[in-house]
């Protein structure tokens, strides 16, 4: 997932300066490219290769700075999900990176990808404190 991730910054930011930098602040950057796709089509399948971009992101800031691992689900969870991966936070418990970017999607601003980092429980302390919430 990581290089997923890498990917979709790459490809984000060849034509456009975007500050995807896998800090908390940029998850309001993705919150954005969202709202974009939103507005371009209703149809998440014609989207959905760039909302999995978007999700491999976010599940990667949770990473880097909250101390989640990417973890393959099990059945069960994949049928709750709806997803194949999600994170695994330092407390145990499991995270759906890719399914909030389709909720976001699917249903809007209430669904905030930087709000799911911030009220995230189970994070293992911010990494890089400083240079991820001084903006927020």
């Amino acid at each position: 997932m990581r290089r997923h991730a890498a990917g979709f910054v790459a490809h984000a930011t060849a034509r456009n300066r975007l500050p995807l930098d896998y800090t908390v602040a940029s998850l309001r950057v993705a919150d954005f490219l969202v709202d974009g796709l939103r507005k371009g089509t209703s149809d998440r399948t014609s989207v959905a290769g760039a909302l999995f971009g978007i999700g491999a992101y976010v599940g990667e800031v949770l990473v880097r700075r909250a101390g989640a691992e990417w973890v393959d689900f099990d059945e069960a969870q994949r049928a709750y999900f709806g997803q194949p991966v999600g994170v695994r936070m330092p407390d145990g418990r499991v995270w759906n990176p890719l399914g909030k970017v389709v909720n976001r999607f699917e249903l809007g601003r209430e669904e905030s990808l930087q709000t799911f980092y911030l009220t995230l429980h189970g994070r293992g302390g911010d990494r890089g404190r400083g240079k991820t919430c001084a903006a927020l």
